[in-house]
């Protein structure tokens, strides 16, 4: 039970798949100004990424490994996270329209997202077992929607604060970005 508790607690904070390996700095910056379209994309990723670490961990070892095509791993984990996507793009369409229509093109690209690919590929090069990859993806997921919801609650606050003109839009969201990353950093000797 610690052990899990210390690998939540790693994925989440230490190594932090947005601050600390900056994977999926796409949807990060693109769904970050509203604490809405945060949510969902947060939701969505948090979905994909359970789901297709648990896929994809058993296509690994029950058909890759055993056949001696381990080589198409990146092909069969980007079709596992497609047909994943394309299930929630359908769920969000036909259940929560306003969401959907709020996540624009940002739901289609989870399929691209590299961090969805990164923490599936993370998980057997660490070779984990089923529940702690599992656990592992799901509080890495968590980190991403944690960091997405950060930045969102601060880019809400810039539309009422005077930022100079040069600094304005993606500039001061990368600026931000950078010092939240800084910020997470400080949690490496925790663990």
């Amino acid at each position: 039970m610690k052990d899990y508790a210390l690998l939540i607690i790693s994925a989440i904070f230490v190594n932090n798949i947005l601050l600390a390996q900056y994977l999926g700095n796409c949807p990060f910056l693109g769904c970050s100004k509203e604490m809405g379209v945060a949510v969902g994309m947060g939701s969505a990723v948090v979905f994909v990424v359970t789901l297709a670490s648990a896929f994809t961990w058993l296509i690994q070892k029950l058909v890759l490994v055993p056949y001696g095509v381990e080589y198409l791993q990146t092909i069969a984990f980007i079709v596992v996270i497609a047909a994943l996507v394309q299930f929630v793009e359908m769920f969000l369409k036909k259940m929560i329209p306003p969401l959907y229509r709020s996540l624009g093109i940002y739901l289609p690209l989870i399929t691209t997202n590299c961090a969805v690919l990164g923490i599936a590929i993370i998980v057997q090069r660490k070779d984990m077992g089923f529940v702690s990859g599992v656990v592992f993806s799901a509080a890495s997921a968590a980190g991403f929607m944690l960091a997405l919801l950060l930045m969102a609650g601060i880019r809400e606050r810039y539309q009422i604060t005077r930022i100079p003109k040069p600094l304005q839009g993606t500039a001061i969201g990368l600026v931000t970005a950078g010092l939240m990353s800084l910020a997470f950093f400080a949690f490496n000797g925790m663990i």
